[in-house]
Order: C-alpha cells, then sequence, then structure tokens
C-alpha cells in the first residue's frame, strides 16, 4: 500500500502525508498484531489496520475524482481491496479462537 501510495503521486500535500501516514499505519499495525500473543489482542490490532487501509483507500478515491494524481492508481485500489479481505479474515480467525 505504500508503495502504491507513493506510485499515485497525489499532487495535494496534506491528502498526501495523510495517505502516507495511514498506509504507513497499516504496515506497522500488521507487523504489531503478528507479534502480539492474544487472540482479542490480535484481532483488536488488525481492526486498526483495516481501518486505516480504509482510509488510504479513501485518499486514493479522492486523488482519483480531484485530479489530484498522476494516473488512476489501480494498484493502489487492486492492494487496499486485497488487504481488507486478508485483515478481515485475520480478525475472523482470533476473534473466534479469543
Amino acid at each position: 500500500m505504500l508503495d502504491a501510495v507513493r506510485e499515485s503521486a497525489i499532487s495535494e500535500g496534506r491528502l498526501r502525508d495523510q495517505a502516507l501516514r495511514a498506509a504507513t499505519s497499516v504496515c506497522l499495525n500488521i507487523s504489531e498484531g503478528a507479534g502480539r500473543a492474544g487472540s482479542a489482542d490480535k484481532a483488536r490490532v488488525y481492526a486498526i489496520a483495516r481501518g486505516e487501509n480504509c482510509e488510504v483507500a479513501a485518499a486514493l478515491d479522492i486523488a482519483l475524482a480531484g485530479g489530484l494524481c498522476v494516473a488512476e492508481p489501480a494498484r493502489g485500489r487492486f492492494h487496499a481491496r486485497a488487504v481488507h479481505a486478508l485483515l478481515s479474515g485475520l480478525i475472523r480467525r482470533f476473534q473466534i479462537a479469543g
């Protein structure tokens, strides 16, 4: 996601910074969740990552709709859907295990 946000080259500074922060947060929260021992704690951190992932997808949509990116961020939109599905599965898995 982080690379996809960079590749989209969002021209509006605040939106670009927010998208980069959210994409970074996705990466860090996934790593944090992997390091957690308790199932409920893993599910909570993965849910945070999923929310940040939705924020990245929204930023890419806003950039596209507003003509604020170099080209359609197709890679980012594809990855956002894949990451959302992955995190949803992990959340379900660890909610059930808890």
